[in-house]
């Protein structure tokens, strides 16, 4: 789709569900704006035009960041925290709003799926901010210290075996809340008469779902074992 200033923002949002995120970023009212042209809501709101489709447009094309497999432990961290922790804490809230309008507006009339719906979010919501602090108030600094062989290392080579196996079930349990947010939206399709907020939410948990199983394939399959690996070389050599 092309996007111009002339473009209705009901047409943007049905047709370019990751401008929600950026339209709400300004402050831009996107449901129930009908026929309202972008040039208008910016007009209203102060903003120039050309920001924010340059704001739409690369929240439209999403740059994929690569990972050398041979990156450092405390590489793969940075990396973790940068792209997937923190992106988590600002898009969780933003998704638990969606959510509360949705149901407080369509909660009777889509019964068995919206209440549900929030309620596994919220849970999974709960878990993964546990879970980020856990690891990046824990079982991080402990990685670091015992890649760079600080004081106390030793102690950690022999600690992190039970926080590593902790945090994997915890990304089983994630696993089993994406699946069930999945079953319960037909696969995050949303109904033709859906309203704006209903696409943009649906099009905010196929995304979270992405990147949530891109980060935890990351944790399991480069940095969680490269660290016990590394735990067990040392005490070999102790």
């Amino acid at each position: 789709m092309n996007i111009t200033p002339q473009t209705p923002i009901a047409t943007l949002v049905r047709e370019v569900p990751a401008s929600i995120a950026v339209l709400q970023k300004h402050g831009v009212a996107f449901c129930c704006t009908g026929a309202t042209p972008l040039a208008a809501a910016c007009a209203h709101h102060g903003i120039p035009p050309a920001r924010l489709l340059e704001d739409i447009e690369q929240a439209r094309v999403r740059q994929t960041q690569v990972l050398p497999m041979d990156a450092p432990i405390v590489g793969v961290i940075r990396h973790i925290q940068q792209y997937y922790h923190q992106p988590l804490r600002e898009e969780l809230p933003r998704i638990s709003a969606l959510l509360a309008k949705l149901v407080l507006r369509h909660g009777e009339r889509l019964a068995d799926v919206l209440p549900p719906l929030q309620v596994t979010f919220e849970r999974l919501r709960a878990e993964l901010e546990q879970h980020m602090t856990k690891e990046d108030q824990g079982l991080f600094p402990a990685l670091i210290n015992l890649d760079a062989a600080t004081p106390g290392s030793d102690t950690a080579r022999h600690w992190i075996h039970n926080p590593i196996e902790m945090l994997e079930a915890e990304h089983d349990d994630a696993v089993a809340a994406l699946q069930r947010m999945r079953l319960l939206t037909n696969s995050y399709t949303p109904p033709d008469d859906a309203c704006p907020t209903l696409r943009g939410a649906y099009y905010a948990l196929a995304e979270l779902e992405r990147d949530l199983q891109a980060h935890i394939r990351l944790e399991q399959d480069m940095l969680f074992p490269r660290a016990l690996a590394y735990a067990v070389s040392l005490e070999a050599r102790s």
